[in-house]
């Protein structure tokens, strides 16, 4: 079947829309049109060569649209099902069995390498192979193909255009806080990074009850929304030490737990300094291949804890239905946060998110 996806092909730094080939669907596989799909950070790091193996490639990890074609095998969907997209895991590993699919041990080669298991790809142009397996869905596309362990089924009567964000950013933010760090109520947390993985914990912070709430971050206008969403303290770290300020706000302790979500070294070490004794960082951010950090090692000694967060410890299946739950109560207003381009404003949309316009680009596609 023909459909237009959105290619790169790493020459430079842009998507371009084309006409490609997809296959129908294999045994345990699902082919969905794709309504919405939201942008990640993650998709511009691979765009722009970094974290993947094989290009020209389709992008793309937060489709939502409706099932057309179901293979051999598929139970838990069927044709004219909504579904959400996410992450895929291989079902079988320890970490899998064990509930902790976003920690599978054949992770990046479901996700990241651009193919099946079996090295093929579904997408191709002229005869030529297009890489479009990307976190089992390619979802800058009219049409994509999953599997059924990375589809999760939603209402019918809430908009698709909005829900694309959760199989990804929206479930890491608030994930991290509600399913990985888990703070009691009355406790604080200082967030770095008020992109859409830091404003979604901000939202699950409130949720649990963090009465103290600290968004950093050197964009004003996210500062001011993250204000209007429950923080109770914003600080510019490009005009103040957030560390400094953040022991200010809680008389000198620090906080009980802090988020880092920029992926870049020098804040990660701004996110650990800044906890109180047996306080939790959590890592969410990406940093570049290679990237390290130091920390002060007698600080950590003193009972500090620091730990990476993938998805946001979620089981997509049950946490994406959750966190609707709440949204329909008015409690995880996560629509605040995304802002709609159509699919050939590709490229408006990733700039707008690389210079902060943007929280959330959500890219629609044509009726």
């Amino acid at each position: 079947m023909r459909i237009t996806a959105a290619v790169v092909h790493g020459t430079d730094r842009s998507f371009s829309l084309e006409e490609v080939d997809i296959e129908e669907p294999r045994a345990h596989e699902v082919l969905v049109r794709i309504v919405a799909t939201g942008m990640c950070h993650t998709d511009l790091v691979v765009r722009d060569g970094g974290r993947s193996s094989g290009l020209p490639a389709v992008l793309g990890h937060e489709g939502a649209g409706v099932v057309e074609h179901v293979g051999d095998g598929v139970t838990n969907v069927q044709p004219g099902d909504h579904v959400v997209l996410t992450f895929a895991s291989c079902g079988r590993c320890s970490n899998c069995l064990r509930g902790k699919g976003s920690y599978c041990l054949d992770l990046m080669a479901h996700n990241f390498t651009g193919a099946r298991p079996d090295g093929t790809s579904p997408l191709s142009q002229d005869g030529n192979v297009i890489c479009g397996v990307f976190f089992s869905q390619s979802s800058f596309a009219t049409y994509a193909l999953a599997t059924e362990g990375n589809v999760v089924k939603v209402p019918t009567d809430l908009p698709l255009e909005l829900l694309g964000p959760l199989g990804c950013g929206i479930q890491t933010g608030a994930g991290a806080v509600i399913n990985a760090l888990q703070p009691s109520p009355g406790s604080s947390l200082a967030i770095f990074g008020a992109g859409s993985i830091g404003m979604s914990a901000l939202l699950a912070a409130k949720i649990v009850g963090c009465t103290t709430i600290i968004a950093v971050d050197i964009n004003n206008d996210r500062l001011r929304l993250a204000i209007e969403l429950g923080a109770t303290h914003t600080i510019n770290s490009k005009r103040v030490d957030p560390v400094e300020a953040i022991r200010q706000a809680t008389c000198s302790m620090g906080v009980n737990y802090s988020l880092e979500a920029t992926g870049i070294p020098h804040v990660f070490r701004q996110a650990v300094d800044c906890l109180a004794v047996l306080g939790t960082c959590g890592v969410v951010g990406v940093a570049p291949v290679g990237a390290e950090v130091s920390l002060d090692i007698f600080s950590v000694l003193l009972g500090r804890f620091v730990r990476g967060i993938v998805q946001g410890d979620s089981v997509p299946n049950l946490f994406i239905p959750a966190l609707l739950k709440l949204y329909r109560q008015g409690r995880f207003p996560f629509d605040r946060l995304v802002s709609y381009y159509d699919f050939d404003e590709i490229n408006k949309a990733a700039m707008d998110s690389e210079m902060g316009i943007t929280i959330k680009p959500v890219l629609r596609m044509p009726v």
